[in-house]
């Protein structure tokens, strides 16, 4: 079988479809990737074939106007900035999607392409495989990942997913409503997401673990929930071997890295980080990512690194400070170690709510309440909770 994967976005929006992929390849099957081109190496790296969308959404995230919309965690205003940019990047996804189509004997796609792709899938006449790593069918037994504080009983938790999926169908709209006609030959959407199990008709995937995350009851048939999708490192992976020696010279050091979120005030934000891992005493693994975290010197006790295999590096921590993207919080959790999260927009306050309640992390700090204080006490409890730890551990192994 051949398959084509539409999955433009920021790295943690690719790396769960490289996963796919690569499981996709060792049951014996073709598989071309459709991205961003500031993820072609990476696609390439897995060995997997890819096809390469001309936008850089790094690029488009480093801008000030994206920047500040995201760093600011508004819903609107992300959303609106994000929107932008798909609609830049959509007629090129439609058109190197359909090529890279041809001849597939099916479509998968996540939500970023979702609209694109069931177009592709219908002028090819070939079957749309729904792949999401967050949650889109509406239940009432947890909150809709845009809409986490609609948590008062089951009538505002399915509010909160029926809104989080007219958010996603806009977001959408907007951009791909003249693409489908023109490209594509396809109908355009219209202003209500179709009464199905996820944002198209066609079975879904969901990338997630039950021992985390559970099955809505309500779901039907057509909705699989199959675990988190974790990359497998090539066997010539190797750690820079400083970062081996600031590992094997003193206990394990927290983690602390945004990913692909940026920063307006990337100074200003590592010094924050700096104080803070002093405050509370313990020792750091420094990603700077795309937020640009660049202190001009480092005390011996934090190790600065752009980005390293979460995978490797993760277990090897005593507790782990990211953003809460999906795929970041999965690696966390298949880590077995506690989660500091700092979510910026997005779902990404969605799953931090959920590594509290699963009680494998503090309270979360948003973005807006980033602190030296907040942090420090934050870090203190992730690394010395033995409570904590333990479930984190057990959470761990189910997840594995």
């Amino acid at each position: 079988m051949k398959v084509s994967i539409l999955a433009p976005g920021s790295r943690g929006d690719i790396q769960p479809y490289i996963a796919l992929g690569q499981g996709l390849v060792a049951a014996g099957h073709g598989v071309r990737v459709v991205t961003t081109i500031d993820h072609e190496a990476l696609v390439k790296g897995y060995g997997l074939e890819v096809t390469s969308i001309p936008v850089s959404v790094e690029a488009a995230l480093r801008a000030r106007e994206t920047s500040a919309a995201v760093e600011g965690g508004g819903v609107i205003a992300s959303f609106r900035a994000f929107a932008e940019l798909a609609k830049k990047a959509a007629r090129a996804t439609a058109e190197l999607g359909l090529e890279a189509s041809l001849g597939v004997d099916a479509v998968v796609t996540g939500f970023s392409a979702a609209a694109l792709a069931d177009g592709i899938a219908r002028k090819l006449q070939v079957p749309l495989v729904q792949a999401y790593n967050v949650p889109l069918t509406p239940t009432a037994a947890y909150p809709g990942a845009l809409l986490p504080g609609l948590d008062f009983g089951g009538l505002s938790r399915r509010l909160g997913h029926r809104l989080t999926r007219q958010a996603l169908w806009m977001t959408a709209r907007s951009s791909a409503n003249e693409v489908l006609r023109e490209v594509l030959d396809a109908r355009p959407m219209g202003v209500v997401p179709p009464d199905v199990s996820g944002l198209c008709d066609g079975p879904v995937l969901y990338g997630f673990s039950e021992a985390f995350l559970p099955r809505g009851p309500e779901w039907k048939g057509d909705v699989e929930v199959t675990g988190f999708w974790f990359v497998e490192e090539s066997s010539a992976f190797a750690p820079p071997p400083a970062l081996e020696a600031f590992l094997e010279a003193g206990p394990p050091p927290v983690c602390i890295g945004f990913g692909s979120m940026t920063s307006e005030d990337p100074k200003t934000t590592t010094g924050l980080v700096l104080e803070a891992v002093k405050q509370a005493g313990v020792r750091c693994a420094l990603l700077s990512g795309w937020a640009g975290l660049a202190p001009e010197s480092l005390p011996p006790t934090v190790f600065l690194t752009k980005s390293i295999a979460h995978s490797w590096l993760y277990p090897r921590c005593s507790a782990v400070v990211h953003h809460g993207g999906a795929g970041t919080t999965a690696a966390a959790l298949r880590a077995g170690v506690p989660a500091i999260v700092v979510p910026f927009h997005g779902d990404q306050p969605f799953w931090a709510s959920r590594v509290q309640a699963s009680g494998t992390g503090p309270a979360p700090i948003p973005k807006k309440q980033l602190s030296v204080k907040t942090l420090a006490a934050a870090l203190a409890q992730g690394a010395t909770d033995e409570a904590m730890k333990a479930r984190c551990a057990a959470l761990g192994a189910r997840v594995r």
